[in-house]
């Protein structure tokens, strides 16, 4: 596509300026959290990779018929898993294992090493999980904003090279992600992704081909910017054989920005959360 104008790009990437409660968001997702980690029985910090970062949170389902690996946004260069646990609240009941992960940010690695950690998530949750009573035999990959960038890129990986069956892996979920990384070489903050423009066409969903041929959710708010909700058509687009069975088109959710869709995945009443569970058979 035609390089963005520097001050359209900053205002259609800059989430937190487009989304001015951003903070209470942020605070509701920690309190969230908080009382989820309270209320279920969780193994945290425990450690996947050697990275100062690559720890991930456990929270193993009684009767497990499945994970899911979430992985958290802030444009590779922001926020924890710890404010992410809320994700656990409606599945474990449902039997579904959840496992939340940190990697090391930006600009202390680039994106190219995290796309390398979450892969080391990936295949130690595969090689570790079930002794951890997080059996892994019908993986769903998720994750929002540059962890949706991140769970897409883990449906481009070949898995047999990693050590990993890739039959483990059952479906991918992608919030609000960046799948195109070229407009990013505009934005003030790529003093930080260190992006250059190979980088960013090596990095982008759109420009590889998924190696594992499981569904990928891909779903945006309503409100989110103009350029968000571009990025997931375009997925949408460019991998036609990943679209879930039945769908017509992206998951576009009303009333949601870029942060307030993520709540969604704590409610069990949404229709994201719905999507989600329904990956998981009886």
């Amino acid at each position: 596509m035609p390089a963005l104008a520097a001050d359209f790009a900053e205002r259609e990437y800059n989430n937190r300026a487009a989304c001015p409660d951003h903070p209470e968001w942020f605070a509701r997702w920690a309190a969230a959290s908080a009382a989820v980690r309270l209320r279920l029985a969780a193994q945290l910090d425990v450690r996947y990779g050697s990275g100062a970062r690559q720890t991930l949170d456990l929270f193993p389902a009684a009767r497990p018929r499945g994970a899911l690996l979430f992985i958290h946004g802030g444009y590779w260069r922001a926020l924890d898993k710890a404010w992410h646990s809320f994700i656990a609240g409606p599945l474990v009941g449902e039997g579904i294992g959840v496992a939340v992960i940190n990697y090391d940010l930006c600009p202390q690695v680039g994106i190219a090493r995290i796309v390398a950690e979450c892969r080391e998530a990936v295949a130690w949750l595969a090689r570790e999980g079930a002794r951890h009573g997080v059996p892994v035999d019908r993986l769903v990959l998720a994750g929002n904003s540059a962890g949706g960038h991140l769970a897409a890129m883990m449906l481009a990986t070949d898995w047999a090279a990693e050590g990993v069956d890739p039959r483990t892996i059952a479906a991918a979920v992608a919030i609000s992600g960046v799948f195109d990384l070229e407009p990013l070489l505009q934005v003030s903050f790529n003093s930080d992704l260190g992006l250059d423009a190979a980088a960013a066409r090596a990095l982008s969903p759109v420009h590889l081909t998924p190696a594992v041929h499981v569904p990928l959710q891909l779903a945006v708010g309503a409100g989110e910017t103009s350029e968000f909700r571009r990025q997931t058509q375009l997925l949408w687009e460019r991998w036609p054989d990943a679209r879930p069975q039945g769908s017509t088109g992206p998951l576009v959710v009303p009333d949601r920005h870029h942060f307030s869709i993520v709540s969604d995945l704590g409610d069990p009443r949404s229709g994201l959360c719905a999507r989600i569970r329904a990956l998981y058979p009886a």
